[in-house]
C-alpha cells in the first residue's frame, strides 16, 4: 500500500463522516450528495489502486 493509496481512503472515510455530520445538522440535500459522491470516489480511487486494476 502506498501512500497515495492511504490518503485517497481516509479523505473517503473523513468524507463520508462529513456526510454523517451533515445529514444530522439538516444541511442543505446538495451539499450531502456532494460529499458522498467526493467520499465515494476517493474510497474507490483507494481501492482500485490498491487492487491494481489503476495506476
Amino acid at each position: 500500500m502506498t501512500g497515495l493509496n492511504t490518503i485517497l481512503i481516509v479523505l473517503g472515510l473523513f468524507l463520508a463522516g462529513g456526510v454523517y455530520s451533515f445529514s444530522k445538522q439538516k444541511m442543505p440535500k446538495g451539499v450531502i450528495v456532494l460529499l458522498s459522491l467526493a467520499s465515494v470516489m476517493c474510497l474507490l480511487a483507494g481501492i482500485l489502486r490498491i487492487q491494481g486494476l489503476w495506476d
